[in-house]
């Protein structure tokens, strides 16, 4: 009975950083046919494009019931009369991002958490809306981030330690390696409510599918508002739960055209 799927991205519909397969892209084109769906993670729009938004297009799917909210709802897009529309965005003062960038740099240098030797691309990425920690930088290799942070104790005392130098701020994990900030109030959450707000779409008639909806996990607003949730231990593991959406509207997989 529920009118709208939402996802999260890394780690649930792509692996970190990752491309969308081709099974994935059909079973979620599956999905678009008969429910409308929405991705929600903290992730850049680029990074929403290069993930899956480029597979659903060459695919040739109908994106009009598909809807975005990047970098953990501080902007959110939708398709009308074929391209990708900003409908708001929640950007940083100058103020906002320099405290932030320094409370980061003062918990990575003084923190008692060890940062990673090899590093691979930037570690601190200002997305505009939000700033993002990715312990061993924006390209680390999947088994990379996976060795590091296993149990995510690593992200969750950092996390208290900005809490106590920036408390005015939203701090989450995301992904294996990654911490988001953003304004406070403003996370999965406020996506949801902006759903309710612009979709008309109310939390019963909602479904999440994310990786990270343990408390202090950027997922763990959504579980908080109300919404029915479903955790998801990868790419793999969401396939099976979409397939299972499917079998009961009675939709088969979708073709995927080259």
């Amino acid at each position: 009975m529920k009118k709208l799927i939402i996802f999260d991205l890394d780690g649930t519909l792509a692996e970190s950083k990752g491309v969308m397969d081709a099974e994935m892209t059909g079973l979620l084109g599956g999905l678009l046919a008969v429910k409308k769906v929405a991705v929600i993670s903290g992730g850049r729009f680029e990074q929403f494009q290069i993930e899956f938004l480029d597979a659903l297009t060459s695919a040739r799917f109908d994106l009009s019931s598909l809807f975005l909210f990047p970098t953990c709802a501080t902007s959110f897009y939708r398709f009308e009369k074929g391209v990708w529309r900003n409908v708001y965005q929640e950007r940083f003062l100058g103020e906002e991002k320099r405290k932030i960038l320094q409370a980061f740099a003062s918990v990575m240098e003084h923190g008692e958490v060890v940062q990673p030797m090899r590093i691979y691309g930037d570690v601190l990425e200002d997305r505009e809306s939000q700033i993002t920690y990715s312990a061993a930088g924006q390209k680390a290799p999947v088994e990379v981030k996976r060795m590091w942070d296993p149990d995510a104790s690593k992200r969750l005392a950092m996390k208290q330690d900005l809490e106590k130098k920036i408390p005015e701020f939203e701090i989450r994990l995301g992904g294996m390696t990654s911490i988001d900030v953003t304004r406070k109030g403003i996370d999965k959450a406020y996506g949801i409510r902006k759903i309710e707000e612009i979709l008309g779409i109310s939390k019963p008639e909602m479904l999440f599918v994310g990786d990270a909806l343990f408390p202090g996990g950027n997922d763990y607003p959504v579980k908080e508002a109300g919404v029915d949730c479903i955790a998801t231990s990868g790419p793999e593991e969401t396939k099976k739960i979409i397939a299972q959406l499917l079998s009961v509207e009675g939709v088969q997989k979708q073709t995927v055209f080259a």
